[in-house]
């Protein structure tokens, strides 16, 4: 029965780097994910923004990077124009405003698209996962060491869990391409 409990394990990992690149794609209003883990070069070292300085949300459209050591703003300035954003930022002092112009259509569309891509291959690892999972089961089974009906249980159980993150994965894109549509 142990089998189940490192599908759950591999599907919440599964999940939770579905949902981190969800977080990065831009929506219709800013969110500090978007800039937070840009890798930044300080004194030798790839930093993320997160770690050189404070990121808050100035609404309705900017970010507003506070670095911490002066020397940084202009290593993070140019990370930032750097991303595949394509997003401009300003300096002023040791602050960083990252101003996010409205969404086109044809951009919201774009985006709808990659966050829809993020999904069916958050969907096609989990199913992965299945695969695995019951080829486990059946060689269990063939070794003898699980009877008949248990394995049709654990293959329940394994279909059962696939079914509840693929509804996990849709209602995650829908509330993705609301936010995109904003």
């Amino acid at each position: 029965m142990n089998i189940t409990k490192g599908l759950e394990l591999k599907i919440s990992e599964t999940i939770n780097y579905f949902k981190n690149q969800l977080s990065s794609i831009r929506g219709g209003r800013p969110n500090a994910k978007l800039v937070e883990d840009i890798s930044v070069e300080y004194f030798g070292q790839r930093l993320p923004i997160k770690q050189l300085g404070s990121i808050n949300i100035v609404p309705p459209r900017e970010i507003q990077i506070s670095v911490w050591d002066k020397n940084a703003a202009s290593a993070v300035l140019k990370a930032i124009e750097a991303s595949n954003l394509n997003i401009g930022a300003n300096l002023d002092g040791n602050v960083i405003r990252v101003n996010l112009p409205p969404l086109s259509g044809e951009r919201r569309q774009e985006l709808t698209k990659l966050v829809k891509r993020e999904a069916e291959e958050a969907k096609i690892r989990v199913r992965g996962l299945r695969d695995e999972e019951n080829k486990e089961i059946n060689r269990q089974f063939e070794g003898k060491e699980i009877g008949e009906d248990e394995k049709f249980k654990l293959k329940e159980k394994v279909q059962e869990s696939v079914d509840r993150v693929n509804g996990e994965v849709e209602k995650i894109l829908e509330g993705k391409i609301k936010e995109i549509e904003e």
